[in-house]
């Protein structure tokens, strides 16, 4: 079992930026490919950017490429999403998530956070 749990959501303008980190404890997190998914009100849950356990691959979302960052830092037991040059369009609730498989669907993961909300305004 791993738990996740993340933080660094708030609201921001548009152009602005944050950082969000997702701490992860339970089994080996450095076992984990990782990822960060969002979910507007209304739509689907859809991927933004994951990361391959030893963070040697990372891949994007077509919407996210350029502007969104994904890290990680086995040691600290923890993921990171540095956001930057935000859109009105990035307003979602972002959800971390670990599993074995990772890459660019939900499939590929087994374990998921509670969420933290990012509002970015015009």
């Amino acid at each position: 079992q791993v738990q996740l749990v993340e933080s660094g959501g708030g609201l921001v303008q548009a152009g602005g930026s944050l950082r969000l980190s997702c701490a992860g404890s339970g089994r080996t997190f450095s076992n984990y490919a990782m990822g960060w998914f969002r979910q507007a009100t209304g739509k689907d849950r859809e991927f933004v950017a994951s990361i391959t356990w030893n963070g040697g691959t990372t891949y994007y979302a077509n919407s996210v490429k350029g502007r969104l960052t994904i890290s990680r830092d086995n040691a600290k037991n923890t993921i990171y999403l540095q956001m930057n040059s935000l859109k009105p369009e990035d307003t979602a609730v972002y959800y971390c998530a670990a599993g074995p498989w990772g890459g660019m669907f939900s499939s590929g993961f087994d374990y998921w956070g509670q969420g933290t909300q990012v509002s970015v305004s015009s």
